[in-house]
């Protein structure tokens, strides 16, 4: 049996990715997305997933590039002088590394963005985080711990495979890598506390987008069991750009999980287009 969970990250962070999200799941294979919690179009998010049965979401757990839950004077060591994370997970290993950055915090403001989604009334199928930050060690034991608390039992281990896409320099290679070995030891963390991964996991991780070449070719050679495909979609790539200061082509991705070629190739191949909620009974 062969399914594949396609997943909007970044639900929430603007309305025009909200849009996608919504387009996705009503014209294409997209049954997925991870909620951020300090997005600026967070209700709206809540809206379209309380519209949209049968959309599986997620939380987005957020320590980087974006804005924290809980008032930055109780979290210092996670934000700027300005209030927000800090811009990118490099900038935030390299502090947590060296110390600077406090767990108990950390599994505050974590705890704060899940009750702000629970407190919607969603049911949460899953777990992952922006930019991959939940696979660090010590990171990973709290947001287990929390995800468990609340009955979510389910999570991406986003081990990637290093030649997905270009690899245009040894930064890649390296970031590819190790993000590979994390998610490797968040899989195992996990699967020790009961929860389940997908089998599989891919999408392109250094900027590039999903395109529909990218989908025939993994449709076409998809092996058994479950594959999740990462994704950020959006409607407006000039906006969208800018917002979030990231040369993505969201555009690109939404027309590869609508398209209609893709589409075909689902039911050709007899693959079944799930969300996390559906993961379990399927182990």
């Amino acid at each position: 049996m062969k399914n594949l969970i396609v997943n909007a990250d970044d639900f929430g962070r603007h309305e025009l990715i909200n849009r996608a999200v919504e387009i996705s799941f009503n014209e294409g294979c997209l049954r997925s997305a991870t909620l951020m919690a300090g997005g600026i179009a967070f209700d709206d998010a809540i809206a379209v997933a309380k519209k949209n049965r049968g959309l599986g979401v997620g939380i987005h757990f957020t320590l980087a590039n974006g804005n924290p839950v809980l008032p930055p004077e109780s979290i210092p060591s996670l934000v700027t002088k300005e209030g927000v994370f800090h811009d990118n997970y490099v900038t935030f290993m390299k502090r947590y590394f060296s110390g600077k950055i406090a767990l108990s915090e950390i599994r505050s403001e974590l705890a704060a963005q899940l009750q702000k989604i629970l407190r919607t009334g969603l049911t949460l199928t899953h777990f992952d985080s922006h930019q991959h930050l939940h696979h660090i060690p010590g990171v990973i034991e709290i947001a287990l711990d929390l995800a468990a608390s609340e009955n979510i039992s389910a999570m991406r281990a986003a081990n990637t495979k290093i030649f997905d896409g270009e690899l245009n320099s040894f930064g890649q290679f390296v970031g590819r890598f190790g993000l590979s070995s994390l998610a490797k030891f968040a899989a195992y963390k996990a699967h020790n506390k009961n929860f389940v991964t997908p089998e599989h996991f891919t999408g392109i991780v250094a900027g590039e987008s999903v395109s529909e070449n990218f989908m025939t070719k993994l449709l076409d050679n998809l092996q058994d069991g479950t594959t999740e495909v990462m994704l950020h979609p959006g409607t407006d790539n000039t906006i969208l750009q800018d917002f979030c200061q990231w040369e993505h082509n969201f555009e690109e991705e939404l027309a590869a999980v609508t398209s209609p070629q893709i589409l075909n190739l689902l039911a050709e191949k007899n693959i079944s287009a799930i969300n996390f909620s559906e993961l379990r009974s399927i182990k």
